[in-house]
């Protein structure tokens, strides 16, 4: 596999279509943090990366859709988690590759893609997922679109969890134990704050 990475090959995917239930059902995608919403933060930063993006919602769907990009809810089950998404996203990109990250994590590297693509390269995998040095993120990740079937018959058969599907599959880690505010996310009104903060601090 060439280490050069196909920018056009990969379709984005912001995964917006969660509960929210920590933030009291707010969908959090659309919670305002130093001046714009975290989708829209999460967008700006996955934008450059690929060719074309898509955003994984289950509500809000027309708010979503006036960032000018397409909306996908999930085809299958009732809030059914993350691979629901991926699914989705899956059926709709046209391309080989789709690259997930979460709308509640504004503070997406602008090397994200290349990173974990190099990884998927180096060692011959199917699925490359973000590492922070001490676990797994694996909404932070790159997949090829042929893993489609895979995903629904794994959904098909009741289950859910996202690791447990990755470890049918040749997996890569990629090392972000450098950027380990990557994966910052925001789940109660008090990280919120938090977070606003550091990214004001930075601006």
């Amino acid at each position: 596999m060439s280490t050069v990475y196909p920018r056009d090959q990969v379709t984005g995917v912001v995964l917006a279509g969660g509960r929210s239930q920590r933030m009291g059902g707010q969908d959090k995608g659309l919670v305002e943090l130093a001046g714009r919403t975290m989708i829209e933060h999460v967008v700006a930063a996955l934008r450059p990366q690929v060719g074309a993006l898509i955003i994984n919602a289950n509500r809000n769907q027309e708010t979503y859709a006036r960032l000018g990009y397409p909306v996908v809810p999930d085809g299958v089950g009732d809030y059914f988690g993350p691979l629901a998404g991926m699914a989705s996203a899956m059926q709709k990109a046209g391309t080989r590759y789709i690259l997930t990250a979460p709308c509640d994590s504004p503070l997406v590297p602008a090397n994200l893609a290349e990173r974990l693509y190099g990884a998927m390269s180096r060692e011959d995998a199917e699925i490359a997922v973000a590492h922070d040095g001490e676990r797994m993120q694996p909404v932070f990740a790159l997949l090829r679109c042929d893993l489609l079937d895979s995903i629904l018959a794994f959904l098909g058969s009741g289950q859910r969890k996202i690791d447990r599907w990755y470890a049918r599959h040749r997996n890569a880690l990629a090392d972000f134990s450098d950027r380990p505010e990557t994966f910052l996310n925001v789940n109660t009104p008090a990280e919120r704050a938090t977070l606003e903060e550091r990214i004001e601090a930075n601006a």
